[in-house]
């Protein structure tokens, strides 16, 4: 079996060097890093990843727990995570929380028993915050990601109410005066954010608030259809819609379709959350797109920091989204 020693010899470096070189533990000119790197490469040599983990108490691995089955966003945010982990050598082990707390619980307390270094955690609404008090509880390295929290933790997501208050107002600005939301789950940040935003943009454009244009989508297609037709069915109907999420607003496309209503002509619609499809949907459909590759980047290196320094400070990002004005919202 080829040993760190054969290695050292053929790059005719000590076997520290190679040592700091594999681990990343000491700065090494590039020349040497080469050198060891192509005789790693010659030997065959493979690193006894489970000794350096038990050495350093680690073992090199982090827990992602998300709902990503029910919603496309957090499927491309959960690669993201994957593609940074793999770029330092980190093992990803992915958990769906299907957006219950219970089930939520239960993956934590699995992650946390296989030892992971730490754990991202996107988490659903759960008055009683049974997953958050449980990491709080055992210390577990722990970054929240999109959906944030108060205190307590490291966090990364993306700006949503002046984002909302952009795409509301451009809607506004085609002359739009009853505009409907339809919001995602209610008691998420997110939801309460981009509510915020919508707020924001009315009160500046001069228009009243009016509740019965904001309807819960709870954050899902078939709840968003249903959504939808309530609006359509008010007294005074909105002549745009804003839906809070990419599954919401494919929930309200089929509930514009099967109201027979035109898209923009009949009923402007605007969305958040970018998707493979938005472009290619006739009409293209308006949206706020995520920094889905930036976050999932930003998430993995604020949690090897809180791994690093259990101590240290706990700190929030905010990521822009960029408005992608197609026509779905009225412009040609």
């Amino acid at each position: 079996m080829v040993k760190m020693e054969d290695v050292a010899r053929l790059a005719k470096v000590s076997t520290s060097t190679v040592s700091h070189v594999l681990n990343g533990t000491r700065k090494v000119s590039a020349q040497t890093v080469a050198a060891v790197e192509q005789a790693v490469q010659a030997l065959g040599y493979i690193p006894n990843t489970l000794a350096r983990s038990l050495a350093r108490s680690r073992t090199n691995t982090i827990g992602v727990a998300i709902s990503a089955l029910s919603n496309h966003y957090f499927s491309e945010t959960a690669h993201a995570i994957e593609t940074e982990c793999a770029r330092h050598a980190i093992m990803m082990l992915f958990v769906d929380t299907h957006d219950d707390p219970e089930q939520e619980l239960q993956v934590v307390k699995a992650l946390h028993h296989r030892r992971v270094d730490g754990i991202l955690l996107a988490p659903c609404m759960d008055t009683r915050q049974l997953a958050l008090t449980y990491l709080q509880n055992n210390a577990i390295p722990t970054v929240l990601v999109d959906r944030l929290a108060p205190q307590g933790f490291s966090q990364v997501g993306v700006e949503n109410r002046e984002s909302t208050r952009a795409l509301i107002a451009h809607l506004i600005g085609h002359g739009h005066q009853r505009i409907g939301m339809v919001a995602g789950a209610s008691g998420l940040s997110t939801t309460e954010e981009r509510i915020d935003g919508y707020r924001v943009a009315l009160a500046e454009a001069g228009l009243p608030w009016d509740g019965a244009l904001v309807v819960d989508g709870e954050s899902r297609s078939e709840s968003a259809r249903i959504a939808t037709h309530r609006l359509l069915g008010l007294k005074q109907p909105p002549s745009a819609i804003m839906a809070g999420n990419n599954l919401m607003t494919i929930g309200a496309m089929h509930a514009l379709r099967e109201a027979c209503l035109r898209v923009p002509e009949q009923m402007a619609l605007v969305g958040f959350d970018d998707f493979d499809w938005a472009d290619f949907f006739l009409p293209r459909l308006s949206v706020i797109a995520q920094p889905v590759q930036q976050l999932g980047v930003q998430a993995v290196t604020l949690l090897l920091s809180c791994i690093d320094n259990p101590e240290g400070p706990r700190q929030t990002l905010r990521l822009a989204p960029s408005l992608r004005i197609r026509n779905s919202c009225g412009c040609p």
